[in-house]
């Protein structure tokens, strides 16, 4: 399954490419602690150098990853209410 998921700094988003293998991580929005929440996941798409939309930047990036459903359902949960951060694998 593919799930769109908005990564809260942009410059990261820059160094990922298709195929590449991430952790994805939930920073609180009251504490500055990180929990991982979904690990060794294909990134499927990130936007081209250049290509930005509503939202980018100050907001994060948009990228895409391939996972199992029930990790797109934990990510769209982590996403309702935190900031996700990646660290390459």
């Amino acid at each position: 399954m593919s799930a769109p998921i908005r990564i809260a700094d942009a410059a990261t988003v820059r160094l990922l490419s298709p195929g590449d293998c991430v952790d994805v991580l939930m920073i609180g929005s009251e504490d500055t602690s990180a929990r991982v929440v979904a690990s060794s996941v294909r990134v499927a798409h990130v936007p081209k150098s250049g290509d930005t939309g509503p939202g980018d930047g100050a907001d994060g990036a948009l990228i895409v990853v391939s996972v199992p459903r029930r990790t797109a359902t934990v990510l769209a949960g982590a996403a309702a209410d935190s900031r996700l951060a990646v660290t390459l694998c």
